[in-house]
């Protein structure tokens, strides 16, 4: 009777141990791995920050892209080359902008000389029509005349002063930068015309 109640003593108190250990570390966090501070910090801000819905996400993407424009258009008002656009950085850049930007040009009138042309067309004149036809031609062929001078004059400056270095696209973007209006140029205009370019 007594050898009885012995054999049973140990295996219950053994039993009862066992279940208090793995109570232990189920309160205490053992049996899995202790996450590292990073991934603790990102689970923190997880539960913090509530996940967005798409038209959340995409509004706060046209959010950011707007104020990214707006301050490369302050860089490039204020003349700010560390916050210019890739295409506008750079000497040989900054060069041929000071290149276009020392000349006067009738180049830059074109469009607003065409859009006149244009709306003076619709008039029901025909002889109105035909004058407008020629200088409308003519104002074609000064535009060409002078593009052409102008890339020329541009290529042979820069291969002058940077040599093989320079770059690609250099001379189309001195044409661009030349049809647009002069108070409407980005980056603005850092020479006044008649002005050297910047050395």
């Amino acid at each position: 009777m007594f050898r009885r109640q012995s054999s049973q003593d140990p295996s219950g108190s053994s039993d009862a141990g066992t279940a208090a250990d793995a109570a232990d570390q189920k309160a205490s966090g053992k049996g899995r791995p202790t996450p590292t501070r990073k991934e603790a910090e990102a689970a923190r801000k997880q539960r913090v920050k509530p996940s967005l819905t798409r038209k959340e996400a995409r509004k706060r993407q046209r959010e950011a892209a707007r104020a990214e424009r707006d301050s490369t258009y302050k860089a490039m008002q204020a003349g700010d080359e560390a916050h210019f656009p890739e295409r506008d950085r750079g000497p040989v850049r900054r060069y041929v902008r000071d290149f276009v930007d020392s000349r006067r040009l009738a180049t830059e009138f074109f469009l607003p000389i065409m859009i006149g042309i244009l709306a003076l067309s619709l008039l029901p004149i025909p002889a109105l029509v035909q004058t407008i036809t020629l200088v409308w031609l003519g104002a074609i062929a000064l535009v060409f005349a002078e593009l052409g001078w102008l890339g020329f004059k541009l290529k042979r400056s820069i291969a002058e002063r940077f040599g093989d270095d320079a770059g690609k696209g250099n001379i189309f973007y001195g044409i661009v930068r030349a049809t647009q209006l002069r108070r409407l140029r980005l980056p603005k205009p850092a020479i006044k015309a008649g002005q050297p370019p910047r050395p």
